[in-house]
């Protein structure tokens, strides 16, 4: 249940700032990105079209017209076979951390995604020490299924990237439909 506060909505060309300044602060202060230079609002906003020209939702959450969060689906690699298997990510604004924020936001994208047709969301996180992200994939059906070790440098450590998978809908028990 979601707060009668707070409003889950796709993202607008309005939501850009809000966006870039929350993925900025967690590019240079958290380890679920490995990204080490905060993007530009052309780069943010060529990444968000990306993901909507491909009928993938992008997503904010908002509490009284602030954007607290993001989060948004892309195809786990390029290659057409992949198409049914998504990668999420979420990103919290820092004072919007530890709320439940980011398990609302996971839950309604997971419910797009598999609406839209996926079957396997993938979840990339960076850090194994991310309990935070690990335990709301978690909490949300995600199965671990790896580690990378040692696969990124940043904040002058090598750092894990955990691999986590949730079937959508009936996932590989049948045949998908493909629009494509």
């Amino acid at each position: 249940m979601i707060a009668p506060d707070l409003l889950i909505r796709p993202s607008t060309d309005a939501d850009l700032p809000a966006v870039i300044a929350i993925y900025a602060w967690n590019v240079l202060h958290g380890t679920g990105t490995f990204e080490l230079d905060a993007p530009a609002e052309p780069e943010m906003a060529r990444r968000r079209d990306d993901v909507l020209s491909k009928g993938l939702p992008w997503l904010v959450i908002e509490r009284r017209g602030q954007v607290l969060g993001f989060t948004y689906a892309n195809h786990f690699r390029p290659r057409k076979a992949y198409r049914f298997c998504l990668e999420d990510s979420v990103y919290l604004a820092a004072d919007a951390r530890a709320q439940g924020l980011g398990r609302l936001l996971l839950a309604e994208l997971m419910a797009r995604c598999e609406a839209a047709g996926a079957r396997q969301m993938l979840a990339v996180i960076g850090d194994s020490g991310n309990g935070a992200s690990i335990g709301v994939h978690r909490a949300l059906g995600f199965e671990h299924v790896g580690v990378m070790k040692a696969a990124g440098w940043k904040f002058d450590r090598w750092l894990d990237v955990v691999i986590m998978q949730a079937r959508l809908g009936s996932g590989a028990t049948t045949e998908p439909v493909d629009a494509a």
